[in-house]
């Protein structure tokens, strides 16, 4: 099941990611980073490009002040145990955000999360957005302790799994990010549109993990949505 969820958030999030990316304006000097898959801290900072934004090891000394304000978790314990020093950095450096953008000659770095949560509640926006930001607190406070003359921020797409989405805040980001005015309604409907469809996704493959497949063959008739997952 996990798996399924996983592949879910991949197929919502990365048709968002490329649609954002597609409906820059003409001008814009945004640049996406990684559109087809995440990328871990350590992986981005063997680009030139980023290691021009701060050093490795200056953001490895001011993430480690920021790593042991965060909480340990059961699952990191023994990992932690054996050397909390090197626990800490690795946590840092193994943190993969969703996206990331950097407008270069604007020196400003904006991190992007997807989550899809339960829309029962009608605050879940707010209360979703708030445990986004603390998931990767320390990536945006060690870069700008880091690299005080650059700009960090980290803008969060959080959506109910009935597809509960649209509100000004939505609009207000894709602004943010540079994407076209006349291209956002177009870029949202499909956005929920692909949520819709991945719930039902997750919902089918659950409901035949339970009862049970019509056979061994059964994949010929079933939709592929990424990760060799069947549904």
């Amino acid at each position: 099941m996990a798996t399924t969820v996983t592949a879910a958030h991949h197929f919502i999030w990365r048709h968002l990611y490329a649609s954002m990316q597609a409906a820059k304006t003409t001008t814009s000097k945004f640049r996406f980073v990684t559109p087809d898959k995440e990328s871990s801290m350590s992986t981005l900072w063997q680009e030139e490009e980023f290691k021009q934004i701060c050093s490795r090891e200056l953001l490895t000394e001011k993430a480690a002040v920021i790593e042991k304000t965060i909480s340990v978790k059961e699952h990191e314990r023994a990992r932690y145990d054996f050397d909390p020093t090197m626990f800490y950095e690795c946590r840092f450096w193994n943190r993969r955000p969703d996206g990331i953008v950097i407008i270069k000659y604007h020196p400003t770095l904006y991190i992007l999360e997807f989550k899809r949560s339960s829309d029962r509640d009608k605050d879940f926006l707010r209360v979703k957005e708030d445990e986004v930001n603390k998931q990767h607190k320390s990536i945006v406070e060690a870069l700008k302790a880091a690299a005080p003359e650059w700009t960090f921020e980290q803008i969060n797409f959080v959506a109910g799994r009935r597809g509960a989405v649209l509100n000004d805040d939505s609009y207000k980001k894709l602004d943010k990010l540079n994407v076209q005015a006349g291209k956002r309604d177009k870029i949202l409907l499909a956005h929920v549109q692909r949520i819709c469809e991945a719930h039902d996704t997750v919902m089918r493959s659950s409901y035949q993990q339970i009862h049970g497949s019509a056979g061994a063959d059964a994949t010929t008739s079933m939709e592929n949505i990424g990760e060799q997952v069947y549904v």
